[in-house]
């Protein structure tokens, strides 16, 4: 005698098709995330560098110009200095 499935059976079936085939969509997806989560996520490291790097840049700028400015209003100073970096410099070069 041949059983005929019951409402349950079939709910039981069809949640359990539905399941799978959404588990195999997920699986199918998830790498095509993870790329899309790496690139949102290189895109923002990215523009943050460019901004670091654009401070950077911009604080290094403000120091020349305080250097120069500095050497223009005491030349002699500037002078003293730079002979004493030389002989600091040839002294350690002979070592």
């Amino acid at each position: 005698m041949a059983q005929t499935p019951t409402s349950s059976d079939l709910g039981s079936s069809m949640t359990e098709g539905l399941a799978s085939a959404a588990r195999e969509t997920i699986d199918r997806v998830t790498p095509k995330v993870n790329r899309a989560e790496l690139r949102v996520a290189a895109t923002k490291v990215a523009d943050s560098a460019k901004l670091l790097q654009e401070r950077a840049v911009e604080a290094a700028r403000d120091k020349v110009r305080a250097v120069r400015s500095y050497a223009e209003s005491n030349p002699l100073t500037t002078a003293g200095i730079a002979f004493a970096a030389g002989v600091l410099l040839s002294a350690l070069i002979r070592r």
